[in-house]
Formats: C-alpha cells, sequence, structure tokens
C-alpha cells in the first residue's frame, strides 16, 4: 500500500512520474477529443472513434479516482477537496448521462503537473537563462496556465449559452474561442457577440476576470524583472 502511495501521491520515484505525467497526457488527450465532438458535420466514423477515446480515458480515469481514495489518509477530505471534487464531475457524467458534460473541467486537472515539475531537474542550459527570467519564471507560467484555462474554459462556457441562439458564429469550442479570446483581452471587436441573457451575463463575468488576468501578472512580472535588473548592476 504504500509503494502504491508513493506512485500516486508523491512522485519522488521514476514510476511516480511516469504515471504522473502518463495521466496529464491522457486529460489533454481528452480535452482534445471533447472539443473536436463539437464541430459540426462530424462524420459517423470520427464520432465512433472519438466515443472510444472517451471510453477508455473515463476508465482509466475512474480507476485512478479510486486508487487516490484507497491510498488517501484521510478518504472524506480528499473526496471533497478540490482535486477530488474535479476528478468525480470529470468522470460523473458519463455514468448518470444528465445531459450536462463537466468534461471541460479536467483542464484544472493539469494544475497537478506542478508537483511533477517540483522534482525535475534542470539542465544546465535552462541554467543559463537570464536572471530576470528566472526570477519571473513561476509568475509567467502560473500566468500562461490560467490564461490557458480561462480561455478553454470561457469558449466552452459561451459555446453552451449561445450555440442554440447562433450556430453559426458559435458552431464548435473551436469557433468560440475567437470570442474567448477578443473578451478576455477586453477588446471586444464586436463581430461576434451574445444574444441570449445567459450569454450576456456569461460575458459580464468573463470580463471581470479578464480584467485580473491581464493587469495583476503584469505587474508582478514587471517588478521582478527591475528586481532583476537591479541584482546585475
Amino acid at each position: 500500500m504504500e509503494t502504491l502511495r508513493r506512485i500516486i501521491e508523491r512522485n519522488d520515484t521514476r514510476r511516480g512520474r511516469i504515471f504522473d505525467l502518463g495521466i496529464q497526457a491522457l486529460i489533454v488527450l481528452s480535452l482534445i477529443t471533447f472539443s473536436i465532438e463539437t464541430l459540426p458535420d462530424l462524420s459517423e466514423n470520427a464520432q465512433r472513434w472519438l466515443r472510444y477515446v472517451e471510453i477508455v480515458t473515463v476508465a482509466i480515469f475512474t480507476i485512478e479516482y479510486a486508487l487516490r481514495i484507497i491510498v488517501a489518509e484521510r478518504k472524506s477530505e480528499f473526496i471533497f477537496s478540490f482535486f477530488g471534487l474535479v476528478d468525480f464531475l470529470s468522470i460523473a457524467p458519463f455514468y448518470i448521462a444528465s445531459g450536462v458534460d463537466f468534461r471541460s473541467v479536467r483542464v484544472f486537472r493539469l494544475l497537478r503537473l506542478f508537483r511533477a515539475f517540483k522534482i525535475v531537474r534542470y539542465n544546465k542550459a535552462i541554467q543559463r537563462f537570464h536572471r530576470a527570467l528566472m526570477i519571473a519564471r513561476e509568475e509567467l507560467v502560473l500566468y500562461l496556465l490560467v490564461t490557458t484555462m480561462l480561455l478553454y474554459f470561457s469558449s466552452v462556457g459561451i459555446y453552451y449559452c449561445e450555440h442554440d441562439a447562433q450556430p453559426k458564429e458559435f458552431a464548435s469550442v473551436f469557433h468560440s474561442m475567437w470570442w474567448a479570446v477578443a473578451t478576455l483581452t477586453t477588446v471586444g471587436y464586436g463581430d461576434v457577440y451574445p444574444v441570449t441573457t445567459g450569454g450576456r451575463i456569461f460575458t459580464f463575468v468573463v470580463l471581470l476576470i479578464g480584467l485580473g488576468v491581464v493587469s495583476v501578472p503584469a505587474g508582478l512580472v514587471a517588478s521582478a524583472l527591475s528586481k532583476a535588473r537591479e541584482m546585475e548592476q
């Protein structure tokens, strides 16, 4: 049991790193296939293969979820934790067929990738990077990751809000990404905009989030770069 716990939770062994990175790869694969499913006019053969991929990934995620509960020292604490709830929501709709698809929340599971990166030693080439980049690397990585997750989640959200009302403009998650980029960056070109009440409320929330995403990390990175210049002088 202790060996299994070390592989799943601690990631300080080769098998643990392989397990963690393998799960992350499956998460990315499931997100890509989910987005492809929203494309219009998919052939029956493509839909069938996408369904097979979903069955396999959900089976693996279910086994992983069960194993995490088994090895958890405080099982109830894990089940109701952030990652525990995300893990559950990402597989539950497949079994209960509720009509509500939470597969997009799997994007938040990528946050576990930081645990794997903590134990990866940087090679000499990376260590030669500029001191400013080293100081600001955490802010930059966090900014890029959060921005990517928000971009994807905003695309999924507006797709569900506006697809029925505007099937041409919001034909799929990929089509909705242009709206998400324009809204999160607070540019708002106005060429694609929501017409439903739910879509407008969702846009308001995304705009508020976009203001924080753009301003706060930029200030942190600028401060780190200034500090790096002072250290060099």
